[in-house]
């Protein structure tokens, strides 16, 4: 018998994977550095999964769909030093599946660092089955390069459940952070507090979409700011609002976002995804000197890099309470070492 628990929420099928309730914590020495708002950190950085992070949420809708349909591997696709991934692989192993992984290389120049250690060390660890992909980061492309491998495997007997990333699929993880975002409403209540913003890293918008339109199914109109992670504003602007779409159809709602409150920022992408910027290199070092807690390269510091600079421009000011969504990733530190070895 498994040992993960199977239950329905929001009439789907999911299985346990995630710490959950994840804490939110006061961050009195880094608000008293940046001398503005009040800031608090949601700590899913601690869902437990191989390290923790975001995806346990969304892992568990997608593994408990998966063994509704008697799936016995999983085929995934990301980035080399992947979060998602590295998740991925550790649910498909304590779920008793196999997993299949498609590693893109969307970062140029990519050295012997990048490609074996962090996140590509524990997909070893979790004996994953790696495939490179070699197209860069184009979606539609690394979709169909998933179901390439989906073929192959059940050519050999097997049922694989294929975790697509493009638009035109159902981001049925974003379900994680619908109830995300019903946990962070009930700690609201509890500290007897409500939040004027809430941050986070935008780049897939399952965590993004999910987490929105739970809030505004619920009532709460607090704003979320979604730092761009990967792609331009204009790009992650229309591919959130899909998203929020497909998840409002899933969950059977009436339009509960408008557009407009769909609010994506650029301005600390730098020259694009996994690639590190000042502004992300000070955030980096400055959370783990006042507060002793570690942020990944490619989502959180640079969401913390606009977190500051959202403060330095005014736009956040004293009197404010921010909560920034901690999504983990700290694994992928490890494949930026020669990089963050030049922070002071």
């Amino acid at each position: 018998m498994p040992f993960v628990k199977h239950e329905k929420i929001f009439g789907f099928p999911t299985v346990s994977l995630a710490h959950t309730p994840t804490p939110v914590e006061y961050l009195k020495n880094f608000s008293n550095w940046l001398n503005g708002p009040d800031i608090f950190i949601k700590r899913d950085d601690c869902t437990g999964l191989a390290l923790g992070g975001n995806k346990a949420r969304q892992l568990e809708f997608y593994l408990g769909d998966a063994l509704s349909r008697d799936a016995d591997a999983i085929v995934i696709t990301g980035a080399v030093q992947s979060n998602f991934v590295r998740q991925a692989a550790a649910a498909a192993r304590k779920t008793n599946m196999g997993i299949h992984i498609q590693l893109e290389h969307r970062v140029k120049g990519e050295d012997k660092l990048y490609m074996q250690s962090g996140n590509v060390l524990l997909n070893k660890l979790f004996g994953a089955n790696i495939h490179f992909f070699k197209g860069g980061s184009d979606e539609s492309d690394a979709d169909t390069g998933l179901d390439l491998i989906a073929e192959k495997v059940r050519e050999k007997g097997g049922s694989p459940y294929v975790i697509h990333l493009g638009l035109k699929y159902l981001p049925l993880g974003a379900l994680g952070y619908v109830q995300a975002a019903l946990e962070i409403i009930k700690q609201s209540n509890e500290l007897n507090m409500q939040f004027d913003a809430i941050l986070l890293g935008s780049g897939s918008a399952a965590t993004h979409s999910g987490l929105l339109t739970g809030l505004r199914a619920n009532s709460s109109f607090v704003t979320v700011y979604g730092i761009c992670v990967r792609r331009s504003a204009e790009q992650q602007m229309s591919r959130v609002v899909k998203r929020v779409r497909q998840v409002e159809s899933m969950l059977n709602i009436k339009k509960t976002v408008l557009n407009e409150e769909v609010v994506v920022d650029d301005s600390w992408l730098g020259k694009g995804y996994g690639y590190v910027t000042e502004e992300s290199d000070e955030a980096l070092k400055c959370l783990a000197q006042t507060e002793g807690i570690l942020l990944d390269p490619v989502y959180t510091a640079k969401v913390m890099a606009g977190l500051i600079g959202l403060v330095r421009q005014g736009v956040f000011h004293k009197g404010q309470r921010i909560l920034f969504l901690h999504t983990g990733g700290t694994p992928a530190l490890f494949g930026y070492t020669d990089i963050l070895e030049t922070v002071d």
